[in-house]
């Protein structure tokens, strides 16, 4: 895996732990989050991009301009509007 996806990958484990969500490594430039069997997201190394793909669309993030804590932040964005979201559901 790229040092890229590595830095994202250690900052993402512990927050996506916290939904029940678990790393899978997918070959040497991807890796998904997944629950229960399901994948819920895709982040892949494109070499000068990282694509994130959730619920069914890809965004293109430009890795020289967009720092892996960064990236990560994002994906943690993610995980709390889609458990907001679930909650207010459930209510």
């Amino acid at each position: 895996m790229s040092e890229y996806l590595d830095q994202v990958k250690s900052m993402v484990k512990p927050e996506a732990a916290k939904y029940g969500l678990k790393i899978l490594p997918r070959g040497k430039s991807s890796f998904s989050l997944i629950k229960g069997g399901q994948i819920y997201m895709t982040i892949r190394d494109t070499g000068d991009n990282i694509e994130i793909s959730f619920a069914g669309k890809k965004y293109m993030y430009d890795k020289y301009y967009t720092k892996p804590e960064h990236l990560a932040q994002v994906v943690f964005n993610v995980l709390e509007a889609q458990h907001r979201e679930v909650k207010k559901e459930e209510d």
